[in-house]
């Protein structure tokens, strides 16, 4: 049972943008902690960004800060990552994920209920 579905990965040059999504067909996002990870080939699942409970507090990892946004569209139901000035090292299949109330430790798969299949981003030199 698919709970959560990505969308918005594609092919891209280095230094452009992606937008990705985050829905949860049938439930809402509020009062949850959602995350974006990613894994790289031959890599671990890696931390990219969270969404923190309903307060909406947003962290980042150091390696996309500065670079992408995450945000929630409480009327639409979905969370975005934007990703800006995108590089090649950013090349990895993006997952979402999501917890009940305000994890303190998002930056980890484990504190995470629900997953997406996730949505392949590729940057291009």
């Amino acid at each position: 049972q698919v709970q959560l579905v990505e969308s918005g990965g594609g092919l891209v040059q280095a230094g452009g943008s992606l937008r990705l999504a985050c829905a949860r067909p049938g439930r809402t996002f509020s009062f949850y902690t959602v995350g974006w990870f990613r894994q790289a080939p031959g890599k671990g699942r890696e931390f990219v960004a969270a969404f923190r409970g309903s307060g909406g507090v947003t962290t980042y990892a150091d390696s996309v800060k500065g670079r992408f946004t995450i945000s929630r569209d409480s009327a639409r139901n979905l969370v975005y990552l934007q990703m800006n000035n995108l590089k090649p090292e950013d090349t990895a299949v993006y997952y979402c994920a999501a917890a009940l109330g305000s994890v303190s430790s998002y930056y980890t798969t484990t504190a995470y209920d629900y997953w997406g299949q996730g949505t392949q981003v590729t940057v291009s030199t």
